[in-house]
């Protein structure tokens, strides 16, 4: 490993299994898990993490895959951007593969994990806002072999939280077999972290629509009363199409949402205006969602 910290960890440790891992945290409660560490060593040599010792989770082969099991793929938290990008992956759950094939370049990918993006929690990982319109659930690795379930939705927003020598083992995803899509809008030109991002998940089987919006929040949004609203209009019946207005009217729907206008004061008077740079990104999130949805609808 290298870093320009002048106070790197002092320890690391290389297991092989998810049990020697949160063995080796239980033995270390100050170390630090870490796979691809493209968010650990940004924090590290910015000075702002001074880690007692490091656990990498690199040689544990049973989280760099995936498999089968009751209609649902349980993804490991090692899998890499890279390997989600890849054709294959993008035929199982295609809202995900489309994210990690927008998370940044390529040296990002081939180090970046889902588990990684999924711990660091970061407004702007790419992988969250598909994550939370699939509904997928962490399994949680514990002391003495424990397992548990978590909705990543709780994890995201505060509800749960990963406790002391625990560690994201698997995420569970449903197989939906329809249409996903994914869209981010960046500050710059080419890869670069997302100003605002747009999953919309299809979900015939329960006649559902599924959005999620990530960056514009310290977590991903779902607007549901308008995933409600757009899936009644839909003919699940037909050949699913839509009105462009009605596609228009959704992203609409989507960005006022998770960008409302402010509360009226309390003694009348009109309420302030939004900033242009938030209606600028009102605007942005509108236009997503709505590309987003009319391309899982084509």
């Amino acid at each position: 490993m290298t870093t320009h910290a002048p106070h790197a960890a002092q320890t690391v440790t290389l297991p092989v299994s998810l049990d020697e891992a949160v063995a080796a945290l239980a033995a270390m409660p100050a170390a630090v898990p870490v796979a691809g560490g493209t968010d650990l060593m940004t924090a590290v040599n910015s000075g702002l993490l001074r880690p007692a010792g490091l656990v990498g989770l690199g040689r544990i082969s049973e989280i760099r895959g995936w498999q089968y099991q009751d209609g649902h793929a349980l993804l490991g938290a090692g899998l890499t951007h890279a390997r989600m990008g890849r054709p294959d992956f993008a035929a199982l759950i295609p809202g995900l593969a489309a994210a990690a094939r927008a998370a940044g370049p390529p040296q990002i990918r081939n180090a970046g994990t889902l588990g990684g993006n999924i711990v660091s929690a970061a407004p702007t990982g790419d992988a969250l806002p598909v994550l939370a319109a699939l509904e997928a659930t962490l399994i949680i690795a514990g002391p003495e072999g424990s397992r548990r379930e978590v909705p990543v939705s709780h994890l995201l927003t505060g509800m749960e939280m990963l406790r002391p020598g625990e560690i994201v083992g698997f995420v569970r995803v449903p197989l939906l077999h329809a249409p996903q899509t994914f869209l981010k809008a960046t500050g710059r030109t080419g890869p670069g972290r997302a100003i605002a991002s747009v999953a919309v998940v299809l979900d015939p089987a329960r006649r559902g629509v599924r959005c999620a919006v990530g960056a514009v929040a310290p977590m991903p949004l779902r607007p549901l009363e308008a995933e409600r609203w757009i899936a009644g209009l839909i003919d699940w019946d037909g050949d699913r199409s839509l009105a462009p207005e009605a596609c228009t009217a959704f992203g609409e729907y989507v960005a006022a949402a998770c960008i409302p206008d402010p509360a009226p004061p309390g003694d009348g008077t009109e309420p302030p205006a939004l900033p242009p740079g938030v209606l600028h990104l009102r605007r942005t999130v509108a236009a997503l969602a709505r590309r987003a949805l009319g391309r899982a609808l084509a």
